[in-house]
Parts: C-alpha cells; sequence; structure tokens
C-alpha cells in the first residue's frame, strides 16, 4: 500500500469545458481510480483556474464581475466532472480564501529568501494563454499557441529570478531521470532549460483581478504563479504542514504539452526557491486533434462532453478517450472513429461476451452461474492480463491497460467460440465453459473499472456479486477462482447498444 496524489490542470475559466479538458481529467480519475483498487491512499484533485488579465475581459464582454463568470463556468466544469462520473476528491478555485492564504505565504517565503525582486517589464504579452513570449518564439509574428497577436506591455512588475535556478533544475532532472514522462516531453523540457532560463514577471499592476502581492498590495500576482500554487493548496500548504507533508511526496500532475514549461521549468524552480522538493512526476500528454489541429475558441472546433456522452453514453465516452489515444503523442479525434473503437470493443467484444454468457446461463443451468474450473485455459490468460493492465496503469498508459484487458475478453470469446455451449447439454462440461467465462468476467469488471466504472458495476450485478468492483483490491481479487458459482445470472437489455 503506497500514497498517491494526482491532479489535472486547473481549467480556466474564460469559456466551457470541451473534451480537450475531459481528456485529461478522465486520464486522472481512471488513475486515481486505479489506485484505490490496488490499495493506495489516493487523493484526486481538479479545478478551476480564476484569475488573470483573460478572465477579467471576457467577463467585460458578457457585462459581468470576473466573479460572477468564475462562479458561473467553475460551475460548469463541475457539472461537466458530474456528467462524466468523475470521482475527485478536491474541487479548488483559486478565488477561494484557503488559495489566498497559501499564495501569499508562498510569496513571502520566496521574497524573505531573495528570489522575487522589483523591476520594469517591457514585452510582448498573449492575453489567451497569460504569457510573455520573445520575437523568437512568435510564429509570422503571433502566439505560437493560439495564432492570435500579442499585446506590447511595459509596467513595473515583481520578477521571479528563474535564472539562478537553470542549474539546480538540471540537476534534479539529472538526479530523477523520470520526473518528467514521456521521455520525448523531459527532453523538451531539458531544452527549454538548456537554452537558458530568464527570470519572469509575476505580478501586475494594470490589473486588480488577482491575489495581491503581500508586502505591495498595488500589484497582484501573475496568474501562472498564482495558479500552480493550487497543487500545495490543497494538501494543506499554508494551513495544515503536517498533511502537507504527508500528501506532497506523493504528487503527479497530469498535464497537456501546452503547459509543459510553466509545470516543467517554471513549478519546480518555484517549489525549490520555496524550501519544497517538486513533484514526483509531471505526465505530459499531447493534444486533441481536429481535422489535424488543436481544439480552440477561436476555430470553433471545440466539442462539448455532452454532445458525445449523448450518442455513445458516459462509459462509451469515457473508454474511447482512454483507450483510442496513447499517453503521449497527439491524437486525432474522429467521430466515426469513436463509432468503431465502440462498436469492436464496447459492443461486440464486452456486450457481446455478457450477453450470451447470461443468454445460454438462463437457458441451460436455470439461471444460475456455475463456478469455474481451476485448471481452465483461460486462467492463465487472466493473469497475463491482470498483470499487464497492472504495468499499464503503473507507466500511466491507460490504452496498453485496457488493450490487455480486452485480450482476455478475445480470449474468452474465442473460447465460447471453440466449445459453443449453446449447442451442449446440460452437465460438468457445459459448466467448466460457462463457470470460466463468468470468472473472465468477473475478473474484467475489476480491471476495466477504472475506465468503464458503471459498466463494470452492472456486470458485476448481472453475474450475482455483492458490493461493486471497486470495493475489491488487486492484484489478490483478480486471482483465478474468484467466482463462487450458484449465484443468479440476469438477462438484461445490450450493455452497449450497437452504433
Amino acid at each position: 500500500m503506497g500514497r498517491f496524489y494526482v491532479t489535472t490542470p486547473i481549467y480556466y475559466v474564460n469559456d466551457a469545458p470541451h473534451i480537450g479538458h475531459a481528456y485529461s481529467t478522465v486520464i486522472a480519475d481512471a488513475l486515481a481510480r486505479w489506485h484505490r483498487l490496488v490499495g493506495d491512499e489516493t487523493h484526486f484533485l481538479t479545478g478551476t483556474d480564476e484569475h488573470g488579465l483573460k478572465v477579467q475581459r471576457a467577463a467585460e464582454e458578457r457585462g459581468l464581475t470576473p466573479k460572477e463568470m468564475a462562479d458561473q463556468t467553475s460551475e460548469r466544469f463541475k457539472d461537466a466532472w458530474r456528467l462524466l462520473d468523475i470521482s475527485y476528491d478536491d474541487f479548488i478555485r483559486t478565488t477561494e480564501p484557503r488559495h489566498y492564504a497559501a499564495t501569499q505565504q508562498w510569496l513571502q517565503k520566496v521574497y524573505d529568501n531573495g528570489d522575487i525582486e522589483l523591476g520594469t517589464y517591457e514585452g510582448l504579452y498573449c492575453v489567451s494563454c497569460e504569457a510573455y513570449y520573445t520575437e523568437g518564439d512568435l510564429v509570422n509574428g503571433n502566439c505560437p499557441i493560439h495564432g492570435r497577436p500579442v499585446e506590447l506591455v511595459k509596467e513595473d512588475n515583481y520578477f521571479f529570478k528563474l535564472s539562478r535556478y537553470q542549474q539546480r533544475l538540471l540537476d534534479w532532472y539529472e538526479s530523477h531521470p523520470d520526473f518528467v514522462l514521456p521521455e520525448g516531453k523531459r527532453n523538451e523540457a531539458l531544452g527549454i532549460i538548456r537554452q537558458g532560463l530568464q527570470d519572469f514577471s509575476i505580478s501586475r499592476t494594470s490589473i486588480s483581478w488577482g491575489v495581491p502581492i503581500p508586502w505591495d498590495p498595488k500589484h497582484v500576482t501573475y496568474v501562472w504563479y498564482d495558479a500552480l500554487i493550487n497543487y500545495a493548496t490543497a494538501v494543506g500548504y499554508g494551513s495544515d504542514p503536517e498533511r502537507f507533508a504527508t500528501w506532497w511526496p506523493a504528487a503527479h500532475h497530469i498535464i497537456g504539452k501546452d503547459i509543459l514549461r510553466f509545470h516543467c521549468v517554471y513549478w519546480p524552480a518555484m517549489l525549490m526557491a520555496a524550501g519544497i522538493d517538486p513533484p514526483q512526476h509531471v505526465y505530459v500528454h499531447g493534444y486533441l486533434l481536429i481535422g489535424g489541429e488543436k481544439m480552440s475558441k477561436t476555430k470553433l472546433n471545440q466539442i462539448a462532453p455532452a454532445d458525445l456522452v449523448a450518442d455513445f453514453g458516459v462509459d462509451g465516452f469515457r473508454y474511447h478517450f482512454l483507450r483510442d489515444t496513447p499517453f503521449g503523442p497527439d491524437g486525432e479525434f474522429s467521430y466515426e472513429g469513436m463509432v468503431a473503437r465502440y462498436n469492436a470493443d464496447l459492443a461486440n467484444n464486452l456486450g457481446n461476451l455478457l450477453s450470451r454468457v447470461a443468454t445460454v446461463v438462463d437457458k441451460k443451468c436455470g439461471g444460475v452461474g456455475p463456478a469455474p474450473s481451476a485448471d481452465s485455459p483461460l486462467a492463465a490468460a487472466a493473469a497475463t492480463a491482470s498483470h499487464a493492465a497492472a504495468a499499464g496503469w503503473a507507466a500511466v498508459q491507460p490504452h496498453e491497460a485496457l488493450d490487455a484487458t480486452w485480450r482476455l475478453i478475445r480470449e474468452a470469446n474465442a473460447h465460447l467460440e471453440a466449445h459453443e455451449p449453446w449447442k451442449m447439454e446440460p452437465g460438468p462440461a457445459l459448466e467448466a465453459v460457462l463457470g470460466d467465462a463468468l470468472e473472465v468476467l468477473r475478473i474484467v469488471a475489476l480491471l476495466a473499472s477504472p475506465a468503464v466504472p458503471a459498466a463494470a458495476a452492472e456486470i458485476w450485478r448481472r453475474i450475482g456479486l455483492p458490493g461493486r468492483p471497486e470495493d475489491q483490491r488487486l492484484p489478490a481479487g483478480a486471482a483465478w477462482g474468484g467466482y463462487p458459482g450458484g449465484l443468479p445470472v440476469e438477462k438484461g437489455a445490450p450493455l452497449f447498444p450497437r452504433k
């Protein structure tokens, strides 16, 4: 048993949630569910980032105060996560008093340590990503992320002395080779560090929507510095030192590659400046692309999670985004691809296995499920699947974990095809085939539950097992022979109707 603290990015409240936000969140949720299943003490954080010029301007466009807009949009994220069965333990908002207190304590600590200094900044600023850029960063004169014009900004700012941390960051990366994963993203972060680090602005005087600098309240904290601290606030920084000391060493961040610089360069340096070690891991995934382009409000190619849930159900949505795109590289989303994955894996493989087993048990065994055989040829396949699934989840490669689980489903379907229990007469041979298939369904319900929690619970119920899959503990729970037999097996509507 260990401890696992997993975070999503906190999402900016200038617009509604789309499937790019959902992608990060479903991955973090599945990881949290897996770690609970293996018995780890688990804490799962998500939330919203609510300060900054972008929010202030978006609110003004809608005739709202920044706080009113933040309240509305934050609730939309909560609604989306309820829809997607996201099992977070804490939802943080950067406008909460606990976060103001933690941020100001952090700022004061770093200032007292001599790593924050006043200066004048003149540079190019992208409002959309709340980041400063050099001329060399721009693409055709525009922000490299959003493709929008940048603004020339000049004002007195406080600066974090990032340049002092270049060697310490390089040393950290060398001594913690798996700090940032996958390796390609680690190399990207190292490339940024090796190019040379410049001090960066952490305050603004031109806006008031933010956390005031404690020693100079006419400045408010620049959004990135404030936002990153949320991960520490949520586990007790500034309020509960014992809780913070318990959870912070187990911190794992899930982020998209567009915020790699902030999480893999700025954030570890900020932590070092406050006397805190960086998190255990930062896992960086690529973009979900639509027609080859990143989802963007400006390109009007965003897709709301609810639109896809209406067609594929919650578990169909979750499964697709966990299974279809390897964690790390960009993934191309298409509706046609989602239909194909849903039909192949969920309707034809998992749904069909449950349906045909329940039908034959009803017809040949009076609706009572027989026990598996100890020497079943499927036992070795189940052990292999369980081991490979565990390795996939541990490596934050959900597609590998689910591929291993579905190989077991295919093995069970092939076993049924080979023996054709629907043609067999009642007796020990028939019961062995059906009992083995029921045991596979039990093990699959466990292994797949982080991805498809509702479907896993329904399989568990239909094959007569008490409780829920998430009440079990792995790896012991997936050992062959756990289905006791003698339980009522229920026929029902298709678990995943074909599309």
